[in-house]
């Protein structure tokens, strides 16, 4: 889900976003199983014999070391990972604030707890809950935020390599981010299947809002099952291309940028420690994030990032609201005007879209009141 936008632990989160921050997603894929007891004997044996060195890239562990790094033209694979906190800003709700959170204000779906409304076997007995909260927070609603078109111009200047975003609100989609731009873990709402394993009949976009706002239970037209939207339930696999993706993408990453997360949850945190040990990683969040206990290091899981100690030289923390860092980072590179003239040409050409759309459907709305005609007066 997405933070209603993403969908798991505490992560400024909720793309339009779900899932327990304890809870790991589940993977079919046996080799990342494999892949995680190899990154274990390869840090246990990096670390333990101190072999593989890395070398020291920034010249300051600040954002201003982050630019002159990026302006040195040694980066040019950009790799953002972002989480429910970027979209936040647009209005929709992270996960687990405590007062305006998703999971503080469901109640009124008299669920077991909260996580339930985005546990697959429960959603299967009961989708009522889920689709009355998709219609609140239903994809085209919202309008992306500064990060989100930050994440565009590291595109339009050719140094991103990929996103990777826990959020399921499209929001990166609606900025401007397309298929192979974009990686999203936690699944989105863009597409939709029929539940049932004999069926998997796919469904857009258009055809899943219709249901949802006419407040009709999505059933497939072929088999009578529920649809559900390509988010990922707690009870689920991530997307295969999730997997296949990352294996290719991180080790070549110059520069890692991670915003609007708190790196919870599995197995997407544990990507931050898949680029080399010489990539630096800039995180922009209201607090610091995926610091590890050192064993859970080795193993692959919690990040590791280290910002504070004597060895920390590859990390960097802006403490900031993401749109507030992107906009700090923006000024440094000198992209802040160019910045922010997209998000205004954006918004303006997304309320112009809106608007035009109410009057087209506000036209067919009188034009089929007027075909009508009056009604003959009943015979006494």
């Amino acid at each position: 889900m997405s933070d209603a936008s993403e969908l798991p632990k505490k992560e400024e989160e909720l793309e339009v976003t779900p899932e327990p921050e304890e809870q790991s997603y589940d993977s079919s894929e046996d080799e990342a199983t494999g892949d995680t007891e190899m990154d274990f004997l390869r840090n246990l044996f990096s670390s333990t014999l101190g072999l593989g060195s890395a070398e020291k890239v920034l010249d300051e562990l600040t954002l201003d070391g982050v630019v002159r790094y990026i302006k040195s033209g040694k980066c040019k694979n950009i790799l953002c990972m972002v989480g429910a906190g970027i979209s936040t800003s647009a209005g929709i709700p992270d996960f687990r604030s405590p007062g305006t959170g998703l999971y503080a204000n469901l109640q009124k779906y008299n669920l077991p707890y909260p996580e339930a409304i985005f546990q697959i076997d429960y959603f299967k007995k009961h989708p009522e809950p889920f689709f009355a909260l998709a219609k609140e927070l239903y994809p085209g609603q919202f309008k992306p935020t500064v990060c989100h078109y930050f994440i565009k111009m590291l595109k339009e200047k050719g140094l991103l390599r990929r996103c990777y975003t826990q959020n399921i609100d499209t929001l990166e989609r609606v900025a401007g981010l397309e298929g192979e731009d974009l990686i999203e873990a936690h699944g989105t709402f863009y597409t939709s299947h029929c539940v049932s394993f004999c069926c998997r009949k796919e469904y857009n976009l258009d055809w899943m809002k219709e249901k949802i706002f006419s407040e009709a239970i999505p059933r497939c037209d072929k088999c009578s099952s529920l649809v559900k939207p390509d988010i990922v339930f707690f009870g689920e696999n991530l997307p295969v291309r999730f997997f296949t993706s990352m294996k290719m993408d991180f080790p070549r990453c110059d520069l890692l940028i991670i915003m609007g997360t708190s790196l919870q949850v599995q197995p997407f945190a544990s990507l931050v420690s898949r680029v080399s040990k010489s990539c630096p990683r800039l995180l922009i969040n209201m607090e610091k994030a995926g610091e590890a206990d050192p064993v859970l290091g080795l193993l692959g899981f919690g990040g590791g990032m280290d910002f504070d100690s004597d060895k920390a030289y590859r990390d960097v923390a802006h403490i900031s609201t993401c749109d507030d860092g992107c906009l700090a980072l923006a000024d440094l590179l000198g992209w802040k005007a160019e910045l922010e003239e997209l998000v205004k040409q954006e918004h303006d050409r997304i309320d112009s879209q809106d608007k035009k759309e109410k009057e087209s459907k506000g036209a067919a709305a009188t034009a089929s009141t007027a075909s009508a005609g009056p009604q003959p007066k009943a015979e006494e």
